[in-house]
């Protein structure tokens, strides 16, 4: 069901240009200060009901009183130029009929839009349709990079290496490219700028996000690189990254990956004569293995054979896959690719009470999303664990979607009361315990007769109470592609009790082939 907007009331406007129809037309005048001050409300007026229509899509109880008072500063705007002279009310009134075009676009159901398909053969018209409408940075910053000239386009060979690795991303790798689109469009706020402001393409920071990590702050691989960008620990610490003394580590905060990797391209871009994909297959492969080669080649590009047969098999396969997903998120419409719209305008939450993501992502639901929030929440506050309990009074990073939920579902009421039950739940709590009923009938026995294995009591010759087995720790040697959640699952552990049993830390809790583990607290 559509979420109600706010609905305008024309009669009072429209009565008025009415009336001022009826009236000779005023001569030309002037433009006074008075008349300029009365544009200048109108446009704030508009200003202030658009912006209610996020509050109201976003489930914000303002959202609707925010509507009427603009509505009603509207009315008075009208009212005011009616009896000044040299005011135009049919200027002001065309603000009234962008809004009543807009409610009724925000009504009415989506509608079939037939594609031609000659004209999808051809480079998409239009790079940032798909950013444009939710989030209102992406048309000046597209303009910046001069995207609608395929700025990019020209900066990379569309090959058939990129082509195999569209069909990859659009085949079974999409899900993994419109989660990686997801993520990114709710970090894009706190990463694109970085990139911006050091002339670097917003697709090529998509492109590489999407292959490192699919936009999941806390990932980590077995040979040590972890956040978003990948960052190893050694190349981290050149650029700023790594343990900030608190116990986090900050190659896992959006922003300064972002920062640190635009720096990293830019640097290897000034090696490498511009050319990005030798600057990305120094990212993959090592920045000394591309200097040197490059150095040698005298200069030749990456798709040259005496260059690209002296990389890797996985650089290889790196470089075309990161432009392939650059390439798509450029041209969306000419593959069939309809990224999901996402509420992504950011804004920040104070907590009503103490919480956790894990409690948030309940309560908060899945309205507008596939997932629900707790990607979205873990991604913009990466210094907080999914169970880690947060203070109430504390301000998290959120959108305007998540913080007209909060305060909808999870301040008060049944939903947040079901999920301070589920979070809260203890397993223990379902195990009965106490000894099994002891039968009182009379049986006739005879003497009672030892039993192998089953020790008896001198008093009464029953058998007494079995006493369990000590339990003994077992351990396990971490074998290749092994990750310490498949190993907990295996042997039935809790992965936190695991990794503090062997000392590994979070999120990360890195493993490494031939690592013997104790199985602490494990059922199997």
């Amino acid at each position: 069901m559509p979420l109600p907007c706010p609905v305008l009331r024309p009669r009072s406007i429209l009565a008025a240009a009415l009336l001022l129809s009826l009236l000779p037309a005023a001569h030309a005048a002037s433009r006074d200060d008075k008349v300029a001050a009365l544009e200048q409300r109108m446009g704030a007026a508009e200003k202030r009901y658009r912006a209610a229509l996020v509050l109201v899509h976003n489930a914000d109880p303002k959202g609707q009183q925010e509507a009427d008072a603009a509505l009603e500063d509207m009315e008075d705007v009208i009212d005011a130029c009616i009896k000044q002279r040299g005011c135009s009310t049919p200027t002001l009134l065309t603000a009234y009929k962008r809004l009543l075009k807009a409610n009724a676009d925000a009504e009415a159901p989506a509608a079939d839009d037939p594609e031609d398909d000659e004209a999808l053969l051809q480079a998409d018209p239009d790079h940032v349709a798909p950013l444009e409408a939710d989030v209102p940075e992406a048309a000046r910053a597209a303009s910046l990079l001069n995207d609608q000239h395929h700025a990019f386009d020209n900066m990379v060979q569309y090959n058939p290496a990129v082509q195999a690795g569209i069909r990859r991303w659009l085949t079974d790798m999409r899900p993994a490219l419109l989660t990686s689109y997801e993520n990114y469009q709710n970090l894009r706020a706190v990463m694109w700028p970085e990139w911006e402001k050091r002339g670097l393409p917003e697709a090529l920071l998509f492109g590489i996000m999407a292959k490192e990590s699919n936009g999941r702050v806390h990932a980590s691989s077995r040979a040590g690189a972890a956040g978003l960008m990948q960052f190893m620990p050694a190349t981290a610490r050149r650029f700023g990254l790594g343990p900030d003394g608190s116990g986090f580590d900050t190659r896992f905060d959006p922003r300064s990956a972002a920062e640190a990797s635009a720096a990293y391209l830019n640097e290897r871009m000034g090696e490498l004569n511009r050319n990005i994909e030798l600057a990305l297959a120094a990212y993959n492969g090592g920045e000394g293995r591309a200097a040197r080669v490059f150095n040698q080649s005298g200069g030749r590009g990456f798709w040259e054979q005496s260059v690209y047969n002296q990389f890797p098999a996985e650089t290889k396969d790196y470089v075309p896959m990161v432009i392939a997903a650059a390439w798509i998120f450029l041209h969306p419409r000419q593959y069939g690719v309809e990224f999901p719209r996402i509420a992504a305008q950011p804004a920040t939450l104070k907590l009503a009470k103490s919480t956790t993501i894990y409690e948030l992502t309940i309560c908060l639901g899945s309205a507008g999303t596939r997932d629900g929030y707790m990607r979205v929440l873990r991604n913009l506050n990466p210094r907080y664990e999914a169970d880690g309990w947060i203070p109430a009074g504390v301000t998290i990073n959120a959108n305007t979607r998540i913080v007209g939920l909060y305060n909808r579902y999870c301040v008060s009421g049944p939903r947040a009361d079901l999920a301070r039950t589920l979070i809260t739940a203890d397993l223990n709590a379902a195990i009965v315990r106490g000894a099994a009923p002891e039968y009182t009938g009379n049986v006739a026995v005879g003497d009672a007769m030892p039993m192998p294995g089953v020790p008896t009591t001198v008093a009464t010759g029953r058998p007494a109470p079995a006493r369990p087995k000590a339990s003994q720790v077992r351990s396990y040697k971490v074998a290749k592609g092994d990750t310490l959640g498949r190993i907990a699952q295996k042997y039935q552990c809790e992965v936190k009790e695991l990794a503090r049993a062997n000392g590994l830390k979070a999120p990360g809790y890195a493993l490494k082939p031939g690592q013997t583990l104790k199985l602490q607290g494990c059922d199997r």
